[in-house]
């Protein structure tokens, strides 16, 4: 990053203006480990798909950067925790899930069980039927009505 600036334009897109001045605008940070290591490794990519940039550790970048790119990684790794599993429709798919989340309460469905994965450390990705991913850390920690209904899909 060294040799490249990061700043945003009048539209609020980010851009990269290179080592030879050329800018580069719409460009998008995408996280290459972002449950097991969101710190480590991020590509800038251009508005084309071809990587700009890329970045080891997001720590090591300025304070200014680091801000500019957090703005723009918050929107795109929305994944809620969920917390509560209070109910489903039914426990074969598709069926509608009313949860709390540490963003508050709602519902979703479930289109798939193929669309829950089992990550490291007893972790859950559960992909809604509207592409939100919802994040559960530790199914251990979760209450043990919780545990019930989920271990119908597991």
């Amino acid at each position: 990053m060294n040799d490249c600036q990061l700043e945003r334009d009048g539209f609020g897109r980010l851009v990269v203006v290179d080592a030879e001045g050329v800018r580069h605008a719409g460009v998008v940070p995408v996280r290459a480990f972002p449950l097991s290591a969101p710190g480590d490794g991020l590509s800038l990519v251009g508005g084309d798909g071809r990587e700009l940039l890329w970045i080891d550790r997001v720590d090591d970048l300025p304070e200014e950067v680091r801000a500019l790119l957090a703005q723009d990684l918050a929107a795109r790794d929305f994944a809620p925790t969920l917390r509560k599993l209070h109910k489903v429709s039914s426990f074969g798919v598709p069926s509608t899930w009313r949860v709390s989340t540490d963003r508050g309460e709602t519902s979703f469905v479930l289109k798939a069980e193929e669309d829950i994965r089992r990550l490291e450390g007893g972790a859950l990705l559960i992909a809604s039927a509207h592409g939100v991913q919802f994040r559960i850390p530790d199914v251990r920690a979760l209450d043990r009505g919780s545990r019930k209904l989920l271990e119908r899909f597991l």
